[in-house]
């Protein structure tokens, strides 16, 4: 990790975008999956409890909490997007530093590195609060740290390389679950955290992708106890699995094309009906794996039907954000977002390792009431905002001195 700086000029701020060859509908749509991930401490679950009577409140729950296993919600977009994201950036990253004279080994080299400090910094991040190291790999930056490597060799490769890469990755994942065999009769479902009878288990063919009784799960307990654990590890509690990276990678490969089309010279509605019809399309083909019961559409273990469904989304939101900010040229209101989706890694790090801190300091110097201004219903909604007012002034001041943190 590092930062990068530039001298602080007295000239008004205005949008680097153009100046150093960024998409700026790239950024606004980063900033905006990043404000929806530092929008947890707004904690709407609390004021649906709150207010059960509520509809409005128990919608803005749903959309800012994970399905249980099968489905979406806007949160779950979180993740794809930002893992889509890496790869409409990697085309950029590569032909800039290519134009700079880099050759190929120093770039691997690099990948390689930037692959580890990501891996670390999620397992740093998800250790904040334990007695010890938590090795756990299913968080953002390590899934993407995991596959950041081979996404890098394949940005070398050609478009038909690309989608051999991508066809395999779903094919060879679904076999892989739907090969593995369904625990039996005397399966002890207490010891993996699921009831036989949780509401959401998948029955028939589907089975073979329910909660903590996968092939991803069976590998977990193999490889997480190679590890120094506290307690040895026999299911994740929500389900997440190592080897997500996997698909994950199929979700970068659809961002590649994304970032390859951006990058082309053709005209702008010639991109953003690319855009459109390969999101149509995505969304399509997983709705239809879903329904015919070929694959459920599962965000937790990252199944193919949920790389393609989510790549649709992701697809149909990048059109969105380049229509209005590139062809239409709406940028004035993007500027919050702008500040968030230029400094994404430090966003990510602050919202993930400081929000906490931020939230105790504030009830140290301004009471410890005075998030209950407006009603003890809404006392989160108070909290929440200012944390997020705090932390993104941070990020504002990062912007205006040119400090970015770069991986």
């Amino acid at each position: 990790m590092r930062t990068t700086t530039a001298p602080v000029s007295d000239a008004p701020v205005i949008n680097p975008v153009l100046s150093t060859g960024r998409v700026a509908s790239v950024d606004v749509y980063r900033g905006f999956v990043m404000l929806l991930m530092m929008a947890e401490v707004l904690s709407f679950r609390r004021v649906a409890e709150a207010l059960p009577d509520s509809r409005f409140w128990q919608f803005l729950d749903f959309h800012q909490s994970h399905v249980p296993w099968v489905g979406c919600s806007l949160h779950d977009l979180i993740q794809p997007s930002f893992t889509f994201l890496v790869g409409v950036a990697l085309p950029f990253s590569i032909g800039s530093r290519l134009a700079k004279g880099a050759k190929f080994g120093p770039l691997l080299r690099h990948a390689i590195v930037r692959s580890l400090i990501l891996i670390l910094l999620g397992i740093f991040l998800r250790s904040l609060h334990s007695q010890q190291t938590n090795f756990t790999f299913e968080d953002t930056l390590t899934q993407i740290g995991l596959g950041y490597p081979f996404l890098f060799l394949l940005g070398f490769s050609s478009q038909r390389v690309q989608l051999g890469a991508l066809a395999l990755i779903l094919v060879g994942y679904w076999a892989a679950f739907a090969f593995f065999p369904l625990p039996g009769a005397g399966f002890n479902y207490e010891a993996v955290g699921v009831a036989p009878d949780w509401e959401h288990n998948l029955r028939g063919f589907a089975a073979h992708w329910n909660m903590n009784t996968n092939f991803a799960w069976y590998f977990d307990r193999w490889f997480l106890n190679l590890f120094p654990r506290e307690n040895p590890f026999t299911h994740n509690g929500g389900g997440y699995a190592t080897l997500s990276f996997i698909p994950a990678l199929g979700t970068m490969i659809l961002g590649l094309f994304a970032g390859k089309a951006l990058r082309a010279t053709t005209a702008q509605k010639v991109k953003l009906k690319f855009f459109l019809i390969t999101g149509i399309s995505l969304l399509a083909a997983g709705v239809l794996l879903h329904v015919m019961g070929i694959n459920p559409i599962v965000k937790r273990i990252w199944t193919p039907a949920w790389v393609l469904f989510s790549g649709g989304c992701c697809f149909l939101l990048l059109a969105l954000f380049y229509w209005v900010i590139d062809v239409a040229n709406y940028k004035k209101w993007s500027f919050p977002l702008m500040v968030i989706g230029m400094n994404s890694i430090a966003a990510y790090v602050i919202a993930d390792g400081f929000g906490s801190f931020i939230a105790s300091s504030l009830s140290i110097h301004l009471g410890q009431d005075y998030d209950q201004v407006f009603g003890l219903p809404y006392a989160t909604l108070v909290k929440g905002s200012l944390v997020l007012l705090v932390e993104w002034y941070i990020l504002y001041w990062m912007y205006k001195n040119k400090i970015y943190i770069k991986v």
